[in-house]
């Protein structure tokens, strides 16, 4: 290489003419055609020609002149037809070198300026050759279809980042929402991409391409998305975003509605036979929440003086759903009936769950009937458990038993009972927490109402304590027989913080936190928290999978149906871990959420608050009017210790982003 020779490089994606005005060693000084002085190492030459230019002309016509050549150079790339070449080529699989693929292409005296065409047109469409400053190597056909699939691919994303960026510059600019049903195909598809990248952020598909997007339009917060697709009505303000990132079905498939209305249609009125067992003649109740319209257990109370005879009343759900069908499947993948203050989605169809399987007044039901008599001082007699037939007399509330809990027989008994066996739990070592529940209502036109509820009136604690009991006798009754079930145990509370239902508040928060995770398992084991040697629940067969599965056992030591095998039972426990654990996480979640929707709007409100533990540069505290936990930033020469009750004002909340922030005042 000499001063004065011509030679083309690559950069920035772009080739380059310059003329060597200095050598040393392997580094050169050139000139370029944009009049600019670079140094570059030889080894980054991409062609070199034998001509020399004559720098006496001065610095402004070398440049000209680089310039010219570049141009008449790209002018002959038009000249270059790579596809037939590699059409031609393809089957030697054989490098070619430069001045032969010239030729190819030139065949007329090819020069240098033939031999630049042949690089730049070949480094322009690289989807056919491999190639280097010397040679060239074809393509297989199947890295040729692979390069083509690649290519179209980049082709698109680079056109959705354009049509992405445009239309999110125009939505920001707009202050109503856009009609989607206008919207042109690509657009839709970068909905979809945005959509994907707010549920799931990196973990999205098209992460990199939703990013490129929003820079694009200026956008730098996952948050200015959702308002992006608020404003789209892909969302709604309120939108309930964990129904989409766990992909949850709202409603039910065609093929199992149309299941449960044939098992509606083809139901017939239920008669007693040599398995069931006529009890429609007993005062059956129910008592439940005011908008309950799943009823699945109800109580019945007969005072024989010297002892009572009890009846906990579960609505045979099993004698309605076989395993399997198409009604069962869809409940196991459900695993629960969903209850939110905005929403409620149903384990079955609501004309299963609200109609058919339901404790209706004054409807004739199967039941699995759990009958205990049981002597006033607490002590239970005996009690067996039996298929019945029975017909629910009074639909109650708590509230209609919180008015007459004092003065009517029945429920005094009733309460009595309930008190006993509470005690008799408490003696076995049973942890009793009992902290207010919270309840979030929702009009039509989105007001929040809360209330707090005493989980300790007579009306929820008799019948808490009263399925306790029952589902206790379900699991004796299940272990008596060797029978597999969804049994529920619970290891010992890492720290015991009171005795028996002493607890204050905070004691009972806390002790919430010491508890050990309960396990499932298909035989019985020691159940902490209740003080039982058994426990199942099987008193909700219409919201809870796991009730069914566990009713179904007892269904079968009745001789109403063939059992689940351990194995199958397993089974069943494992496939529901993940459906339960969302469950959980999205009733707490929207509860949450409303609850913050409903603080909001009460910003520098002042509310009581109780201190639970010193953090590093915080405290955190408990708001008992909601039952919701925060932190308190430590203010200077104030020393806070546990327990402590002091007074805060709500500084600022965001139930979208899950904030919830307040000072000391």
């Amino acid at each position: 290489m000499e001063i004065g020779n011509i030679v083309e490089y690559i950069d920035r994606q772009r080739i380059t003419c310059a003329v060597i005005l200095e050598v040393k060693k392997q580094r050169l000084r050139l000139l370029t055609e944009n009049n600019r002085e670079v140094n570059l190492s030889a080894s980054r030459l991409l062609h070199r020609d034998n001509a020399r230019l004559d720098l006496s002309q001065g610095r402004d016509k070398t440049v000209v002149t680089l310039k010219e050549l570049a141009n008449k150079r790209k002018s002959l790339i038009g000249h270059v037809d790579i596809k037939d070449l590699w059409e031609v080529l393809n089957t030697e699989q054989e490098w070619i070198d430069l001045p032969t693929m010239t030729e190819f292409c030139f065949p007329n005296s090819p020069s240098d300026d033939h031999q630049s065409a042949v690089i730049r047109a070949f480094f322009n469409d690289r989807l056919y050759f491999k190639f280097n400053p010397t040679g060239f190597f074809p393509n297989s056909q199947e890295q040729v279809e692979r390069l083509t699939a690649h290519n179209k691919e980049a082709q698109r994303k680079e056109r959705l980042i354009d049509v992405g960026g445009n239309l999110l510059k125009t939505i920001i600019d707009q202050s109503q929402s856009i009609v989607s049903h206008n919207l042109s195909d690509e657009q839709k598809e970068v909905i979809e991409i945005l959509r994907a990248f707010y549920l799931f952020e990196k973990e999205s598909n098209e992460h990199a391409l939703a990013k490129a997007m929003l820079a694009k339009a200026g956008i730098d917060s996952v948050d200015g998305v959702f308002q992006i697709l608020v404003k789209l009505d892909v969302f709604d303000e309120d939108e309930n975003i964990d129904l989409h990132r766990f992909d949850l079905e709202t409603d039910f498939p065609e093929p199992v509605m149309e299941n449960a209305s044939r098992l509606v249609e083809s139901s017939q009125i239920i008669s007693t036979d040599d398995q069931r067992k006529d009890l429609t003649a007993l005062p059956i109740m129910t008592i439940d929440g005011q908008g309950t319209l799943d009823f699945d257990d109800a109580l019945s109370l007969e005072d024989h003086g010297d002892y009572y005879d009890l009846g906990v009343h579960i609505v045979d759900v099993g004698h309605f759903i076989q395993k399997g069908d198409l009604t069962d499947t869809e409940a196991q993948a459900r695993g629960s009936s969903i209850y939110m203050p905005d929403h409620k989605i149903s384990m079955l169809p609501s004309m299963l769950a609200e109609g058919l399987c339901s404790l209706k007044a004054d409807e004739v039901r199967p039941a699995i009937s759990t009958m205990i008599r049981i002597r006033p001082s607490g002590e239970i007699i005996h009690y067996e458990i039996i298929p019945s037939l029975i017909n629910v007399k009074q639909q109650l509330t708590y509230y209609d038993v919180n008015i007459v809990a004092d003065d009517k027989k029945e429920m005094v008994i009733l309460r009595n009972i309930a008190e006993k066996f509470r005690k008799r739990r408490l003696d076995a070592g049973a942890v009793q927490i009992s902290v207010p529940e919270i309840n979030v209502w929702i009009n039509d036109a989105r007001d929040v109402t809360v209330s707090k509820i005493n989980r300790e009136s007579p009306g929820r604690m008799l019948v808490s304590e009263l399925m306790i009991m029952a589902n206790w006798l379900m699991a004796k009754f299940l272990a008596e027989h060797n029978m597999p079930a969804v049994f529920r145990s619970q290891p010992e509370p890492r720290e015991r913080l009171y005795k028996g239902d002493e607890g204050s508040l905070f004691q009972n928060w806390m002790q919430r936190k010491l508890i050990s995770r309960f396990v499932l398992n298909h035989q019985p084991e020691w159940h902490s928290g209740l003080g039982l040697e058994a426990y199942v629940t099987a008193t909700s067969p219409i919201r809870k999978y796991f009730d069914l599965v566990t009713q179904r056992q007892v269904r079968a030591i009745l001789g109403l149906e063939e059992p689940y095998s351990t194995e199958e039972i397993d089974k069943i426990i494992q496939a529901l871990e993940i459906p339960m654990s969302q469950v959980a996480r999205i009733q707490f979640a929207r509860h949450r959420y409303w609850l913050l929707k409903y603080l909001e709007k009460r910003v520098g409100q002042k509310d009581e608050a109780i201190v639970l533990y010193k953090k590093r540069n915080s405290y955190q505290i408990l708001l008992p009017e909601y039952m919701l936990e925060c932190e308190l930033p430590i203010s200077s020469g104030i020393e806070l210790k546990p327990e402590d009750y002091i007074q805060v004002t709500i500084q600022h909340v965001s139930a979208r982003k899950d904030i919830l922030s307040v000072f000391m005042g």
